[in-house]
């Protein structure tokens, strides 16, 4: 990958699995210093052992002050901010009927405030730098998720979001979009709380959702979270890429 973001500063939340941390990979292979955000310290240390290169910063996105010192610290160490990819986030899988207190709240406190607490903190260095925000949706966001309705709430506020920041710092020259996968082939299947054959039951399902006929890979996601934030795209604001498969023209 060309070395396009020399220089640059790129702070990755949820970084230590997943699309996170493929796309954290990603930014430091094309020549940013990288700041990967998680919430458990050791999955923190075994990703620092994957990703030596990575700075790594221990953070649960839903706690507002945990997350303003974090990012208080990136900064301060790297001395700017150029890019937030907004990637942290759960889905917990279960009809409307059984969805609980705590299955509901869990996934708007991390995937919607950890990802607003997140952004507040870190626009003061976004402004300065003129840089970019990548909120990571899905193609739950837009398209009906029957046994997924939460989750899909969650994601449907996270490109309401997006569509909003993006005319709020548009004067401040920061822009904001979303991308919204399909089916990705990640950990997140194994915790949301389902025995192995129901998340071999979930998979089969969306696939048959997919023109494509198959999940896709972190890299075939998190390589256009890298282009959305690429220094040389700088006419593209306010918009969600779905990136599916073709999943949202079923």
């Amino acid at each position: 990958m060309a070395q396009s973001f020399e220089g640059k500063v790129v702070l990755v939340t949820g970084a230590n699995s997943g699309i996170g941390e493929t796309a954290a990979a990603l930014f430091s292979e094309a020549g940013a210093k990288v700041y990967g955000m998680a919430r458990r310290k050791e999955s923190l240390e075994a990703a620092r052992k994957r990703h030596p290169d990575i700075q790594w910063v221990l953070a649960d996105v839903t706690d507002a002050g945990a997350v303003s010192a974090a990012v208080g610290s990136v900064v301060r160490d790297a001395g700017r901010l150029d890019v937030l990819v907004n990637n942290a986030a759960i889905f917990i899988f279960g009809p409307l009927e059984q969805s609980n207190e705590a299955m509901i709240r869990s996934q708007f406190e991390a995937n919607v405030y950890g990802t607003t607490f997140v952004t507040q903190a870190a626009l003061p260095a976004l402004k300065e730098s003129h840089g970019t925000i990548v909120n990571i949706s899905s193609a739950a966001g837009h398209k009906p998720s029957p046994g997924g309705s939460i989750y899909g709430a969650t994601k449907a506020a996270i490109e309401s979001l997006t569509r909003s920041w993006a005319l709020e710092l548009a004067p401040h020259g920061v822009r904001v979009n979303a991308l919204a996968p399909g089916p990705t082939e990640t950990p997140g299947f194994d915790k949301g709380g389902l025995a192995p054959e129901q998340v071999a039951a979930v998979k089969e399902s969306v696939v048959k959702q997919v023109p494509l006929g198959r999940m896709a890979s972190t890299d075939e996601v998190s390589r256009w979270i890298v282009s959305l934030a690429d220094p040389a795209t700088t006419w593209m604001t306010g918009q969600v890429l779905s990136v599916d498969g073709g999943m949202s023209l079923t």
